[in-house]
């Protein structure tokens, strides 16, 4: 009756509840992640995903997201999409198509539209503000816009032994129109096969694209690592070369799960935060930190928790 639940960030806390539940009730991982995905879209103060999700350059807000079955391998993903609430259910729709499973921008409207998803202007008041406070700071301050870039990324394992995967994200703030990170890519943002494991990573698309994260710790999973061993190495190979052909390494950060149930996490920055559950473990926020390659982590404290809610639910104003 093992069972687990992990994503990327302290935003994903009340949908992996949400999840867990599903998965208390022998519910299947696929409909755990949709809907655990679903609660962190639909919540307005998460800047970086779904609704409330900052604009592009010119204003606009641009979703990608991705799902995954890891019984049958079937991916679906959507990149560009503006205007439908929830891209993971249209994500997940895809994913049961035989081809055309990955649709972008006007293509991808076209299809939730004909398939009844619900149009929602994405744009809120509160991201405008942000929008033209941060674009004052890039002008003013000489701050790169490309900052903070939080994908919600998702594995759940079930009783029955099947696992799912999925991603949702705005993308980078102040991107260019039709920009693409990895959330949408198979291999990078996600991957998950029941008879192995998966996982899931947020940070710097740009770079993340560059090590196929997610695929390569499923892979070093299929090889014997575990998901902790998996996770550091991964991280820590991909980190180390950026820095030696690039001479700079993007924000990486990845969960993962095995077919036990068993997780890993690792991270290249200070402040990375995760939500694991499990049948052992009830929902629970840590926070990492990294040293010489190895990440750590500890629970997080309630003044942490308490500081991370009022920092994202407090009152804007512009500048």
């Amino acid at each position: 009756m093992t069972y687990a639940m992990i994503a990327t960030w302290r935003m994903a806390l009340e949908g992996i509840e949400e999840g867990v539940k599903i998965l208390k009730n022998n519910g299947s991982s696929t409909d755990a992640t949709e809907e655990a995905v679903k609660m962190v879209e639909d919540f307005p103060y998460y800047k970086s995903v779904g609704y409330g999700g900052l604009p592009n350059e010119n204003g606009e807000v641009e979703l990608d997201a991705a799902f995954m079955d890891g019984d049958s391998l079937s991916i679906g993903a959507v990149a560009g999409i503006r205007d439908f609430k929830n891209p993971i259910s249209i994500a997940r729709k895809l994913s049961k198509e035989k081809v055309n499973c990955f649709l972008v921008g006007a293509g991808a409207e076209e299809y939730a539209h004909k398939n009844g998803f619900e149009r929602q202007n994405m744009l809120t008041d509160r991201a405008i503000i942000h929008y033209k406070n941060r674009l004052k700071e890039t002008v003013d301050k000489g701050l790169s816009p490309y900052s903070g870039h939080d994908t919600v990324g998702m594995v759940a394992l079930d009783t029955n032994d099947s696992m799912a995967s999925g991603t949702s994200t705005s993308g980078l703030f102040m991107k260019k129109r039709g920009r693409t990170g990895d959330s949408a890519v198979s291999g990078s943002g996600f991957y998950v096969d029941s008879e192995i494991g998966g996982a899931s990573a947020t940070g710097l698309g740009e770079d993340i694209m560059k090590g196929c994260s997610s695929y390569e710790i499923v892979r070093l999973m299929k090889e014997g690592y575990t998901p902790q061993e998996a996770a550091d190495k991964a991280v820590s190979e991909l980190n180390d070369l950026l820095i030696k052909r690039r001479k700079k390494a993007g924000d990486i950060s990845v969960v993962c799960i095995n077919k036990k149930g068993e997780f890993g996490v690792a991270t290249n920055i200070e402040g990375f935060s995760f939500v694991i559950a499990t049948d052992k473990i009830e929902p629970t926020v840590y926070v990492c930190k990294n040293e010489n390659g190895k990440t750590t982590y500890k629970k997080a404290s309630k003044e942490w928790l308490d500081n991370y809610m009022k920092k994202r639910t407090s009152p804007l104003k512009l500048k």
